[in-house]
């Protein structure tokens, strides 16, 4: 999806490279950095959302009542909780000791996850993964925990750049996929309290730090990506992130200009009929689970500050690109998936829409780990099966 300029003469070349590249998915090169601070809304508003002006905390995928609920039910040894915890998170985080260092630079590259790669969003997912252990057993040394890799981060962390041969905006695509991780974690630790009634210490100094970081990602990569004219996962990924930053920051703006980005991009990735356009247009069975798992994620996001417009916007087409992607995977549509990994966010979906295809997706891979490109939050079979609306 990369498109460099080239001469009349070079024309057959950029033909070839194009194609190259489109299996390796790096995109459409960008000559520079161009910051972007602008947080109003840049997409049309034609869903009638509500305006959020107060924001519910934790809000980012989980809330106070289910983060209390799934820690009832895993404190005790004979529920599914207890082992969908064990064989989740407590299974990531015994497989992720605590990091010593943080870097201050992220090389990426498309087509790959690189060792930074695997570290940055690694780290946002251990953070998140021992968050959750936090508030089911209320030790304070992991909040401590959560907190130490939340504040390296923060204080550490200057940019993320380009390795050789990829576009300098593969980097807006991968603050896209950090900043969430990293915020959910943050929104646990900051807001919950659990059952032995002790918070999780979160100090002035250590939000002040951790706002500049989302900041950071937000301005100099995450704003950038709508301008790229995509309309596919990238402008979900980085709605999505727009809306779990602006609910730690507490920023309306923030927050709507994501979930605009979301309902607008929603009748690019899943058409009237409920194609999955991009499972379609680039013939592999990923692709489009991101933009699926993402407007997922940003749909929770929306239900908990109290609006259900994106699980309802454009007809619940959500539903309708997950019932298109079950026929998929019974390899009856435009490419056969049976067989291939079944995305996280088909957890959470279905506990909202509680449709058969989604019931019968979810079967397909479940107890949801993380996805193996590190790109999205996991253990939503944790989280959120069979957890009341």
């Amino acid at each position: 999806m990369r498109s460099n300029r080239f001469s009349y003469l070079a024309t057959a070349a950029a033909v070839i490279l194009t194609a190259t590249l489109l299996v390796k998915c790096t995109k459409k090169e960008t000559p520079a950095i161009a910051k972007t601070t602008t947080d109003s809304p840049t997409f049309p508003n034609s869903f009638n959302r509500l305006s959020v002006s107060t924001f519910v905390h934790p809000g980012v995928i989980n809330t106070k009542a289910t983060l209390d609920f799934i820690a009832g039910e895993a404190n005790n040894t004979s529920t599914a909780r207890y082992n969908d915890y064990n064989n989740t998170v407590l299974d990531y985080i015994n497989n992720h000791p605590m990091p010593t260092s943080y870097p201050a630079t992220i090389h990426v590259e498309g087509g790959t996850t690189t060792p930074d790669e695997k570290r940055f969003k690694g780290d946002g997912l251990l953070a998140y993964a021992i968050a959750l252990r936090w508030a089911k057993t209320g030790t304070a040394s992991y909040a401590t925990q959560v907190k130490q890799i939340l504040d390296g981060w923060s204080t550490h962390f200057t940019n993320i750049t380009n390795n050789s041969g990829t576009s300098f905006s593969q980097t807006y695509l991968e603050a896209s996929w950090a900043a969430p991780n990293f915020a959910a974690a943050a929104e646990i630790i900051k807001w919950y309290v659990p059952a032995n009634g002790v918070g999780g210490g979160w100090t002035a100094t250590e939000n002040t730090n951790f706002t500049n970081f989302l900041n950071n990602l937000k301005n100099n990569y995450i704003n950038n990506v709508t301008g790229m004219g995509y309309h596919n996962n990238w402008d979900i990924s980085a709605g999505y992130a727009k809306m779990a930053i602006g609910v730690f920051e507490d920023s309306p703006a923030v927050y709507s200009a994501g979930e605009d980005i979301i309902t607008s991009t929603i009748p690019s990735v899943i058409a009237s009929d409920g194609t999955d356009v991009e499972l379609c247009d680039r013939n592999d069975c990923h692709h489009f689970q991101y933009s699926l798992t993402g407007i997922s994620y940003a749909a929770t996001i929306s239900a908990i500050q109290g609006d259900n417009i994106i699980y309802g916007a454009n007809g619940s087409r959500l539903s309708a690109g997950y019932d298109y992607m079950r026929a998929a995977y019974n390899n009856q549509k435009c490419i056969p998936c049976s067989g291939q990994y079944v995305y996280p966010g088909v957890e959470i979906a279905r506990r909202h829409y509680q449709t058969a295809n989604l019931t019968s997706l979810r079967a397909i891979g479940a107890p949801y780990e993380i996805p193996s490109d590190i790109t999205f939050l996991g253990f939503t079979t944790y989280t959120h099966y069979n957890v009341p609306l």
